[in-house]
């Protein structure tokens, strides 16, 4: 039986750090997914073809937030290392877990990271550099680097020890699909909230009849708030499947210069 040893895991974190080396528009993280995966895949896979295969697994596209990913990373060694020792393993299910896990860990990460922490480090940070202090920059590098790096250590080996304990038992109960199932709400849960708060599209439609003045965006807001940055992701979700990537971004660019052309007439 091959097993995942320390020496493996510790390559992993290492190389986790390059994960947005290559950040793409198409698949995102992928390539650093795959990159950080290489030392597993070679320990576990002798043969070439199947080496390859590993590897063309984790290209899928994948993104969540950086400081989040060693703990999936964890994961997704426990259950390549069930895949290489168990020939009834299900490796679909790898990509499965992968993509069920970095929608809500995302939403969590960011949260914590971006948008407490950092803000957090950066008050203390700056108070100090106006009164010139240098331990300004270096007490932001600390407060916001400390945490990270804790997480990451901790939760690739968290990580990896729930993946190898708890597979077994997933496996025997059919506990998959119920797991996946949960990660997909509380998924789509925290995208919808992004969508919310981080889309702001209005319009700035409005005319005037019969002595008052009709505010488009008024009656949509009575309708239902947000209701176009909602109509627009899903028109993008759409457009996604048939349309490249390339053709949909100039269409946004267009689109949003058009806007704002109109909204300035």
């Amino acid at each position: 039986m091959t097993k995942v040893e320390k020496k493996e895991l510790h390559s992993v974190f290492w190389r986790s750090f390059a994960l947005q080396g290559a950040f793409n528009f198409e698949r995102m993280q992928n390539i650093g997914y795959a990159y950080s995966m290489v030392p597993i895949i070679k320990k576990l896979y002798k043969n070439k073809e199947e080496q390859a295969q590993a590897l063309d697994r984790h290209l899928e596209i994948f993104n969540t937030t950086p400081q989040m990913v060693p703990l999936i990373l964890g994961i997704s060694s426990a259950m390549e290392e069930e895949n290489a020792n168990n020939a009834s393993f299900d490796e679909q299910s790898i990509n499965a877990v992968k993509a069920s896990l970095m929608g809500p860990l995302a939403g969590i990460g960011d949260s914590i990271f971006w948008g407490t922490l950092r803000v957090i480090a950066a008050g203390i940070g700056v108070s100090l550099a106006e009164q010139g202090s240098i331990f300004g920059p270096i007490l932001f590098l600390i407060i916001f680097n400390v945490p990270n790096f804790l997480l990451r250590i901790f939760g690739l080996k968290m990580g990896y020890q729930v993946g190898v304990n708890s597979l077994e038992r997933i496996q025997k109960e059919g506990l998959m699909n119920k797991i996946m199932s949960v990660a997909t709400i509380i998924g789509l849960a925290v995208v919808g909230g992004m969508v919310a708060t981080m889309l702001d599209i209005t319009t700035p439609l409005e005319w005037s009849g019969s002595g008052a003045e009709i505010v488009v965006q008024d009656i949509l807001d009575e309708i239902m708030p947000k209701m176009l940055p909602l109509i627009f992701t899903l028109i993008l979700f759409r457009l996604i499947k048939k349309v490249s990537v390339t053709k949909l971004t100039i269409g946004i660019i267009i689109f949003g210069v058009a806007m704002h052309a109109l909204s300035i007439l």
